[in-house]
């Protein structure tokens, strides 16, 4: 089942979905590196089973793993008892649950009352292309 994941994320480049491009941050390019964009919270539990397991099959290679959650979910993202599972299953350094700022604001929800675990980048989209461009993989949900 976890080969079924990698295939897909390969498949994915394949097609076009994701791209490759020289790295312009610090992030390590030896390392497997990945971003999510999800729109639906449910979602976190299969994305971070998920990074679970590539963490396992990388082992020393697993560098990062960034979630952004995005759209109108955000509202639901200040709900402590619907993210304190996703929270905690996400509690090691290198998973990274993220809100998209663009997402908070057209939704009036105030970034101050996210859970403390999770950071919030401006714009979802502009940051998942810029990880491309350092080697992330990709894929939006």
């Amino acid at each position: 089942m976890k080969h079924v994941f990698t295939l897909a994320l390969w498949a994915i480049t394949l097609l076009g979905g994701l791209t490759e491009v020289s790295a312009q941050t610090t992030y390590n390019q030896e390392q497997h590196n990945y971003i999510v964009l999800t729109r639906k919270i449910p979602q976190l539990k299969a994305i971070l089973l998920a990074a679970e397991e590539l963490a396992a099959e990388d082992g020393d290679q697993f560098g990062e793993f960034h979630v952004v959650i995005c759209g109108e979910t955000v509202k639901g993202l200040t709900d402590i008892e619907q993210m304190q599972p996703f929270l905690d299953m996400a509690k090691s350094e290198k998973i990274k649950l993220l809100g998209c700022g663009f997402s908070l604001k057209k939704f009036g929800v105030d970034a101050s009352k996210l859970p403390k675990e999770m950071d919030v980048v401006d714009n979802g989209i502009l940051y998942n292309f810029k990880l491309q461009k350092d080697g992330f993989l990709s894929i939006t949900l």
